[in-house]
């Protein structure tokens, strides 16, 4: 007898496993772009539908699917505000940093010693040790870049930066750090100083950048974080020994400078 292909195969030589032949899909099913939906997740409406309806809710905006295009355009405005920059060094350092201290003056005077030596100047664009920064490369009629971040404390760009973006994400802020600069110089700084500092010192390590000093600037301030990773990171074998020489430490501008040089490239060489 000739089947029609529809009816349930009784005979286990054909159908060992007695798996149910094929069935034409009962459930609803949609296409939305490279994404499927099935069964309850079809919806009624269309994409030009919404897009369309300006009297749609608007909670949308806060979903994350919206929030990838906004960090993509983050991405966009920072390359392209940052692509023609010449050779350039992040300082970074505490925003708590008073204009009448010994760490603001160092500031100044690396922003100014950087400046005159060609270099662009990126700081957080922020008060204290990133003002100094900002300052001192101004000062010299060098470029002085601020890179911001949206905070709940906020105060804005300082007036020194000749070229400024502001962030709402803090990782697109990091990679426009990295990218664009061929060193960092660290003044004494706190919580985020030292975010900074450690992820450079981790991209460093893992070869993610190459040809990258980082520069300690404060023997005294910087001398207990050294002595605990030595005696403490280091000696318990959490790091290798190699690893305290991804950084340097100096009080001295001219030092600065002779560990930039060893590295510096025109911007764009790898």
């Amino acid at each position: 007898m000739t089947g029609t292909g529809d009816e349930k195969h009784d005979d286990p030589a054909q159908n060992p496993y007695g798996v149910e032949p094929e069935r034409k899909k009962a459930w609803p099913e949609k296409q939305k772009g490279p994404v499927l939906l099935r069964r309850d997740q079809v919806g009624t409406s269309t994409t030009d539908q919404r897009l369309l309806d300006t009297t749609g809710p608007t909670d949308w905006l806060h979903t994350d699917p919206w929030r990838v295009w906004r960090i993509t355009s983050e991405f966009v405005e920072g390359f392209g505000a940052l692509a023609e920059l010449p050779t350039a060094i992040s300082v970074f350092g505490s925003a708590r940093t008073p204009v009448d201290s010994t760490d603001y003056a160092a500031g100044v005077a690396i922003g100014r010693a950087l400046a005159e030596a060609g270099y662009a100047v990126i700081t957080g664009g922020g008060p204290g040790a990133m003002e100094a920064a900002n300052r001192g490369a101004s000062d010299a009629g060098g470029l002085s870049v601020g890179l911001g971040i949206e905070l709940p404390f906020e105060q804005g760009l300082n007036e020194f930066v000749d070229l400024g973006l502001n962030f709402r994400y803090f990782f697109v802020r990091k990679t426009m750090f990295v990218k664009y600069s061929q060193g960092f110089v660290v003044l004494p700084g706190g919580l985020g100083t030292l975010d900074e500092l450690f992820e450079a010192l981790t991209l460093v390590q893992t070869k993610k950048v190459t040809r990258f000093p980082v520069i300690l600037f404060g023997t005294a301030y910087w001398g207990g974080l050294v002595e605990w990773l030595k005696n403490t990171l280091v000696a318990e074998g959490k790091a290798s020994p190699a690893d305290l020489e991804l950084f340097h430490v100096t009080d001295d501008i001219d030092e600065v400078l002779a560990v930039l040089e060893r590295s510096r490239r025109p911007n764009g060489d790898i």
